[in-house]
């Protein structure tokens, strides 16, 4: 089975659009999380204090350095409040978007992937409806060339988990617990917190069941055309009888 790559870019009315078309060397890497937007915004070229005021404006600026190798900010703002999202109708045509937005000298380009060549050129005719696009590239891969760690967009990804679960599941990781061998055990990572032993435990496992679970349709994905089977997995014995 064949997927469907289409790249391209467009203009309509957006803020971060624009200023990169006030200031063609600027570059503007967005990622669409659930509730805000996450900037990178890079330019070789010493910025102005035209720009700088531009970027303040944009949100909370979480990391901005000036050097010799130019300008960097990282920034985090509220979901753009002008007309509807992009990304919505991506969806409504079975497209999967491949993040991030990249904003360059007045254009936004984007990348989709589709399981129907079809859905593609429907996607493309509705964004032509309302607004300039010029299609880069349209093409068919295999799922081997997917780029796996982009198929996953991070608020799909952890969706349904708590702040608590989250919080469990950083701890464990940056603590070296899924290191191997393991640097810390599930005592000392709850020691570390203001819960019961229990309770920090049953966080975690939590927070790891959602995490795989969400990622199963990923997963399947990346290994539907796989023709060997590295594990040599019994077929006939259902999950039922092997649960205990």
């Amino acid at each position: 089975m064949s997927l469907y790559e289409a790249s391209f870019r467009v203009k309509h009315e957006c803020p971060y659009r624009e200023i990169s078309e006030r200031h063609p060397d600027l570059t503007i890497r967005e990622w669409y999380l659930s509730d805000c937007q996450v900037l990178e915004i890079t330019s070789s070229e010493t910025p102005t204090d035209d720009l700088l005021e531009e970027i303040d404006d944009l949100g909370t600026i979480l990391h901005r350095s000036v050097d010799d190798s130019g300008l960097h900010v990282v920034t985090q703002s509220c979901l753009c409040p002008v007309e509807g999202s992009i990304i919505d109708r991506f969806e409504e045509y079975n497209c999967l978007y491949q993040p991030p937005t990249i904003h360059r000298q007045g254009w936004e380009h984007y990348t989709v992937i589709a399981f129907d060549e079809a859905d593609v050129r429907a996607l493309i005719r509705n964004l032509e409806s309302d607004r300039d696009i010029d299609v880069l590239s349209k093409t068919a891969i295999t799922e081997q060339r997917i780029p796996h760690s982009m198929l996953a967009p991070v608020d799909q990804l952890f969706e349904e988990i708590t702040e608590r679960q989250l919080a469990a599941l950083r701890l464990a990781l940056e603590s070296g617990y899924y290191e191997q061998p393991r640097k810390t055990s599930l005592r000392e990572l709850a020691d570390r917190t203001a819960v019961a032993r229990s309770t920090y435990e049953e966080h975690l496992r939590k927070a790891e069941n959602k995490l795989l679970t969400n990622a199963g349709e990923f997963l399947r994905l990346v290994t539907a055309t796989s023709s060997g089977d590295p594990l040599q997995v019994d077929q006939s014995e259902t999950p039922e009888q092997s649960a205990d």
